[in-house]
């Protein structure tokens, strides 16, 4: 490799690297969903994610971040809308071992089945796979140390955990999820 390659390659990393943290360059190189406003809320998806979630059959559901308070506690809200985690060992969902589904507390879609439901060890709802791989998004969370990946919900964007690649078999993935951000809805022919 000649120096000056190197040089003139090192250079415009450095300079793709220092525009994508000003605004306009978040905008270009963020992938779409990820993009926040001056108040840290996270901006519609683009059209084009919004037709793909929708041509799966998930209408997406917005509201404004009123309308997100006036439906969810206030530990619901910071956990779904503004990223937040609830302490570990809290959250009633972790006894739960009857048959049923675990649902998105902001749009109740379905996202994790309680057959897919174990125990690990770490203080929140864990799951090996949600119900259908569309009912979830998975995103670059950069917010701490090490880049994770977030899990949101497919419908109405609700921040709902993280996933993890120390799981169980059949996956090998661990989606640790905080309980606020669901539900429980007992099997019909189990009540």
């Amino acid at each position: 490799m000649d120096r000056r390659y190197f040089i003139s390659s090192a250079v415009a990393i450095g300079a793709v690297a220092a525009f994508s943290r000003l605004p306009i360059g978040a905008t270009l190189f963020s992938r779409p969903g990820n993009l926040r406003d001056g108040e840290g809320n996270s901006n519609q998806r683009s059209a084009r994610a919004i037709k793909e979630s929708s041509s799966k059959g998930i209408k997406k559901v917005t509201k404004t971040n009123a309308e997100w308070k006036s439906i969810l506690t206030p530990e619901q809200y910071n956990v779904t809308r503004e990223k937040g985690t609830e302490r570990p060992f809290s959250s009633p969902l972790n006894d739960i071992h009857e048959q049923g589904i675990f649902e998105c507390v902001a749009c109740e879609l379905p996202l994790f089945d309680s057959k897919a439901k174990f125990d690990s060890g770490t203080g929140w709802p864990s799951f090996y796979e949600p119900i259908a791989k569309e009912n979830v998004h998975e995103e670059v969370d950069n917010s701490l140390w090490e880049a994770r990946t977030e899990v949101v919900c497919a419908r109405c964007d609700s921040h709902l955990g993280h996933v993890f690649p120390d799981g169980p078999k059949p996956t090998g993935l661990r989606y640790c999820m905080n309980g606020v951000a669901l539900k429980f809805a007992k099997n019909a022919k189990d009540s």
